[in-house]
């Protein structure tokens, strides 16, 4: 049998670092920066993200180590067990020294520059429509019941609809935070404590959603696909080419094309009264569109993402939760309208792609759940948890479309509706 590991380090190896560092707090020696916050926070992500992924019922409907990561992290601030120093050296490392916004920049640049370019086209031009019916739909269902409980419109849709519809939380509830933060002048923090449980409860409502609709295609065959989304399918629509095994000089290139993308959407947010995040994703689909960068390099791109996503999320996440969410301020969140929000704006994505999708001759079940519940749900760990859910894992592809592309399109959105209004 294999040797248990985490993250990639078997136990013999694993404790003694984990003593080190617990040695290191304790004299007051772990090093500020990320020399110290790095270790410190993939250690504490890699034994969260385990517990979240072996325990019931939060694995399956909750999303798992992301969700435990992020609140057992707020935990240790709030209960006062993870000390002051490490306390700032993490926050230090998230905000001052952004490495929210290096993940950010190499998640989007990579995801999208590594998707099949056919693919993207046909999105634009086909799919994304439906997603746009069923976001249309949550935002306005979800805040016109927020206008009616009390709750308020415009509070319904940017702190409850939008998070919910933004991609998960790297990629949605995240950066969308710092959007609102900059806009509202209001810290992040605070945005994101409203904004997490929204997504968390969310997901679960996505992934229970996902196995009704399974049902309801079962029951009424004219409505479903079983598993088919076009009713006139293209199979180009589902290709995607595999990625070999990156070399060094690979992830460096990825590095360097993802920082520079980052950079120019700060210099056009000069000129552009768009959030930077915002023009970076425009920059970036624009030149995958266009065929602007070599394959070679797009590859680069995308194995850059895969091997930040694969060693930093769960590091990432211990930051969000210690840095950015107020556990406080999430208990006091949990009302009965609030839950009563979250799953209008599920049922909402539901309605909008069913009806969009059935316009576009897409199958009314397939189109609720890829380009729906796909957009509910917490990204790439929400995506596989809804397609099992339905037993439609061949879907995966456009389940992709609406966690990248279409989150991506939620951060444009926001940053255009933010100004409006």
């Amino acid at each position: 049998m294999e040797k248990f590991k985490l993250i990639g380090l078997e136990m013999k190896y694993f404790i003694p670092i984990t003593i080190i560092l617990i040695v290191a707090i304790i004299l007051g020696k772990l090093p500020p920066g990320m020399l110290g916050a790095f270790p410190l926070m993939m250690i504490i992500g890699a034994v969260l993200d385990y517990i979240g992924n072996k325990t019931p019922l939060v694995k399956d409907y909750l999303g798992g180590g992301p969700i435990v990561i992020i609140f057992v992290s707020a935990a240790l601030l709030y209960f006062n067990i993870l000390p002051a120093k490490e306390v700032k050296i993490i926050t230090d490392f998230m905000i001052s020294q952004r490495f929210l916004d290096f993940y950010i920049a190499a998640l989007i640049v990579g995801s999208i520059l590594g998707m099949n370019r056919k693919l993207l086209i046909k999105a634009a031009v086909g799919y994304l429509p439906v997603i746009l019916g069923g976001v249309l739909v949550s935002l306005l269902l979800t805040g016109v019941v927020g206008a009616l409980l009390g709750y308020g419109f415009k509070k319904a849709i940017f702190y409850i609809a939008i998070p919910i519809m933004g991609g998960g939380m790297g990629a949605g509830a995240v950066p969308l935070s710092q959007i609102f933060g900059q806009a509202l002048n209001k810290e992040p923090s605070e945005l994101l404590s409203v904004m997490v449980p929204a997504v968390a409860l969310g997901n679960a409502l996505a992934i229970v959603s996902a196995g009704l609709l399974d049902r309801i295609g079962k029951k009424y065959k004219n409505l479903s696909g079983e598993g088919k989304l076009l009713k006139v399918q293209d199979d180009s629509m589902c290709q995607q080419k595999e990625l070999s095994v990156p070399t060094y000089n690979e992830l460096g290139i990825g590095l360097i094309i993802a920082t520079t993308f980052f950079i120019l959407g700060n210099i056009l947010s000069k000129f552009i009264p768009i959030h930077s995040y915002a023009l970076m994703i425009i920059s970036v689909a624009i030149a995958k569109i266009l065929g602007i960068i070599n394959d070679y390099y797009e590859e680069c791109c995308a194995k850059w993402f895969n091997f930040i996503m694969k060693n930093f999320t769960a590091a990432l996440l211990v930051g969000i939760g210690v840095a950015y969410t107020n556990l406080g301020e999430v208990i006091s969140s949990f009302t009965p309208i609030y839950l009563l929000l979250v799953a209008t704006t599920v049922v909402g994505a539901i309605i909008g792609t069913a009806i969009v999708g059935h316009l576009a001759g897409f199958y009314v079940v397939e189109a609720s759940i890829t380009a729906g519940l796909c957009m509910a749900n917490m990204g790439g760990t929400g995506d596989v948890a809804v397609m099992s859910a339905c037993h439609r894992m061949e879907l995966m592809p456009f389940s992709q479309i609406s966690s990248r592309i279409g989150g991506a399109f939620m951060l444009l959105l926001t940053s255009l509706l933010i100004n409006l209004l």
